[in-house]
């Protein structure tokens, strides 16, 4: 009986191991969109992702290629891109950071953001963006 347990229990680990945790994804789309590549950037979103503006509501993006148009303009129009982690929360399939970022489309003034990810089936699809300050 107690083998049976240790093999149920070793199988459940494996099981669980074998996909990656919402902040490992969350943390490697942001290696990609600090290193602005855009086909590692994407593989991480889901074809039904939505990018929402929380302050408004508005639906930025719909849709992984709505996404990737952003996205694809952000990376070519900002060789100085960079996103720094100040903090992060996790709970469950749910990802806050808090953002500063730079070099967006030239600028050099930072940009502070906090970025609700959720994830679903180990893809981003859903993405709410609150701005620092709501004139940017």
């Amino acid at each position: 009986m107690r083998h049976l347990i240790f093999i149920l229990a070793l199988s459940i680990f494996s099981i669980k191991s074998m996909g990656q945790s919402s902040e490992e994804i969350v943390q490697k789309q942001l290696d990609f969109y600090n290193n602005r590549n855009i086909e590692g950037f994407m593989s991480l979103f889901a074809n039904d992702a939505m990018l929402v503006n929380q302050t408004d509501g508005k639906v930025l993006a719909e849709g992984k290629e709505a996404v990737r148009e952003i996205y694809t303009n952000l990376f070519e129009k900002s060789p100085n891109l960079k996103s720094v982690l100040k903090n992060r929360m996790v709970l469950g399939n749910t990802v806050i950071d808090h953002e500063n970022i730079t070099g967006r489309m030239g600028n050099s003034e930072a940009i502070e953001l906090i970025v609700i990810y959720e994830i679903r089936a180990e893809k981003i699809f859903r993405c709410t963006v609150i701005r620092g300050n709501s004139d940017q």
